[in-house]
Formats: structure tokens, C-alpha cells, sequence
């Protein structure tokens, strides 16, 4: 199908980005790599009056450090996610889950932050994102402000984004010299996760010292395996203790039932996949 009619604008600078925002009415859509919102202009599933194209704007693009951060701009591509070396030593974790997005065309196009900012459940990042306790800095009218991960999600494709505001970058704490893994599971190479889980382990002496877990498609909103993380620290990186641990994935979780899976089957996939996960981490 063809998309309704709109206007375009692709500003060069984040403050034109957000002006075009303030300034566009109550229908304006913002486009980052296009792989989530293009598809839905072809099924006129949106019909908005204006479309904001962030593409020109190379301030939102590229990895840098930043003291003890690593901060990934909001429209780098998955692609250079994958690849790039600062993040494959400090936020390991990030380019395993990146590295299954999709298919390499989609990672050629689609970017960190319209991925974090879609707010799917099914996304691969999200989860990554709340594990490793990002900071998502949001660009609008009044300035920058920072909003953690725990904070950022709020709902079903909703999120702490105003409708005047932009994400701009994503913050990650430096895990260097931990072990990570992300363990998916999907009917096809390019599918939605069906459930996915997302681990980090930092181990010494054979020792879990610390763990973060989140979950994918396990609630409207990436989750946080809290439980999951208090029964692995503290114990011996073995076989038992991933299966033990992974007991306790589906606490305080929603699993949806739709066409792809009952909750039952997905809370069953939790506990299988996380203790695959901490398995592959811990080596």
C-alpha cells in the first residue's frame, strides 16, 4: 500500500529536530532507521501530518567514551553496534543482542535509539538496556534531561519520551572483563523474539560476584530478572546453580498469550533460556 500524504522535514541539528517537533501539531511521527515506522505508514496503520527525519543529524550518531560511561548516540545503527570495538570490550552484552536483530539489511538501517524508543516488547535492546541500568538522555524544549532504563519503559510501545522530546543518546556503565551472553528464541532468522533473555555475569574465582538479568517479551515492558540475579550471586558458577537460578525467571512477570506462544509456554522458554544464558556467560 501507499502511505497517506504528509509533509517531511530532515533537519541538520537536534535543536532543528526538536523545534520541528514543538511546532508540528498534534500528529507528528519521528523517523529514525524507518524499519519499525515505515511499514506502518504502507498499512496506513499512522496517518500523520508531518514527518521529522533524524538522518541528517550526525551529532546523533557514534560511539564515545565518556568518563566511566560508554555513550551510544540514539541513531547509530545496529550494525556499528555490532562491530565496534569500545563496545565489544566495555558493553559486551550490547553487541551480542544487536547481532541478532533482525537480518543484515535491518541492521544496516535500523538504529539503538528508534529500536529503545518503539518500546516493542519482542525488541531484542531493551532488555539489554535495563540490565546493564542505562541512562537514556532525552532532548527537548527545556533542554536535556537524563531518565534511567528503569524509568524509560512505561507501557505496551510507550515509553518517558514527551511528544516534543527526542532521544539523543544512551548511556551504558563500563562492564569490562565480565562475561555476557543473549539467548533468543524465535520461530524464524528474522522473527520477533518470542522470548529472549539477556545476562550478565562478572565471576571471580570460579565465584558469581555479580549478576544483571533482563528478560525480553516476558510483560509489556522489558523486565528485570531480579530474582534470578540474588540466587546467582555469591554462588559457584556450575550447572547447578544455573538451573536453580533459573527457577526463578518468571517472578514478577506477565508472559503475554498471542499467536505466537501461550504465557504457559513462555514462562517455560524463560526458565530454559535463562539457564542456557548463565550457562553460555559463565563459560
Amino acid at each position: 500500500m501507499i502511505p497517506a500524504q504528509f509533509d517531511y522535514v530532515r533537519p541538520t541539528t537536534l535543536d532543528e529536530a526538536v523545534r520541528a517537533l514543538s511546532e508540528g501539531g498534534d500528529d507528528v511521527k519521528v523517523l529514525g532507521g524507518g524499519q519499525s515506522l515505515l511499514p506502518v505508514l504502507r498499512l496506513r496503520l499512522a496517518a500523520p501530518t508531518l514527518i521529522v527525519d533524524l538522518g541528517g543529524i550526525a551529532e546523533l550518531r557514534g560511539i564515545r567514551e565518556d568518563g566511566d560511561r560508554i555513550v551510544v548516540g540514539a541513531m547509530t545503527t545496529h550494525h556499528d553496534v555490532v562491530h565496534d570495538e569500545l563496545l565489544h570490550e566495555h558493553v559486551g552484552l550490547l553487541s551480542d543482542a544487536a547481532a541478532t536483530v533482525a537480518d543484515p539489511q535491518v541492521r544496516h538501517r535500523g538504529t539503538l535509539g528508534g529500536s529503545l524508543s518503539h518500546a516493542d516488547p519482542a525488541g531484542d535492546l531493551g532488555a539489554v538496556a535495563l540490565a546493564l541500568g542505562a541512562e537514556f538522555v532525552i532532548a527537548g524544549p527545556s533542554g536535556r534531561r537524563t531518565v534511567p532504563a528503569s524509568e524509560f519503559f512505561v507501557d505496551l510501545f510507550t515509553t518517558a519520551l514527551g511528544e516534543d522530546e527526542i532521544l539523543a543518546e544512551i548511556r551504558f556503565p563500563r562492564y569490562t572483563g565480565w562475561k555476557h551472553h543473549y539467548e533468543k528464541f524465535n520461530r524464524t532468522a528474522q522473527a520477533w523474539s518470542m522470548v529472549a533473555v539477556a545476562v550478565a555475569l562478572k565471576v571471580e574465582g570460579g565465584s558469581i560476584a555479580e549478576a544483571r538479568v533482563g528478560l525480553t517479551n516476558m510483560g509489556s515492558t522489558p523486565i528485570r530478572a531480579t530474582a534470578v540475579e540474588q540466587a546467582l550471586v555469591g554462588q559457584q558458577a556450575s550447572e547447578d546453580t544455573a538451573r536453580a537460578a533459573a527457577e526463578h525467571a518468571t517472578e514478577g512477570t506477565s508472559a503475554p498469550s498471542d499467536a505466537d506462544a501461550a504465557s504457559d509456554y513462555r514462562e517455560h522458554l524463560a526458565r530454559v533460556l535463562t539457564g542456557r544464558a548463565v550457562l553460555t556467560a559463565a563459560g
